[in-house]
């Protein structure tokens, strides 16, 4: 799970550049440094919800990488299928690894049995 962003990732974002927090989930509480001219705490909040929203978006983009991930065979049975292609002109390997692509296709439309 990833750690979602907070209020001092938006004021970076919004400051481009790193500010010093003493609590970054405190708006008020956010240091800035010289030349930093601080956001409304309205903008703050606004650019959290873009961070949250595109960070949830990604995530849920990537779902497909994690079910993939959890249903390949090992690498150790991988390795072994690849030399057991090589040496048997075979294509184990190939077909293990394109079965879990196919189940869990990029689009997050999985599982396709």
């Amino acid at each position: 799970m990833k750690i979602k962003p907070n209020i001092y990732d938006a004021v970076v974002s919004l400051v481009g550049e790193q500010s010093g927090s003493s609590d970054a989930n405190t708006f008020e509480n956010t240091i800035y440094n010289d030349g930093q001219t601080p956001p409304s705490k309205s903008a703050a909040e606004a650019e959290l919800a873009k961070l949250i929203k595109a960070s949830d978006e990604n995530e849920v983009a990537q779902e497909y990488a994690v079910r993939r991930s959890l249903e390949y065979p090992s690498t150790g049975d991988q390795l072994d299928m690849m030399y057991k292609d090589t040496k048997n002109s075979t294509t184990t390997h190939a077909d293990a690894v394109e079965a879990v692509k196919t189940k869990w296709p990029k689009n997050n439309t999985g599982p396709v049995e």
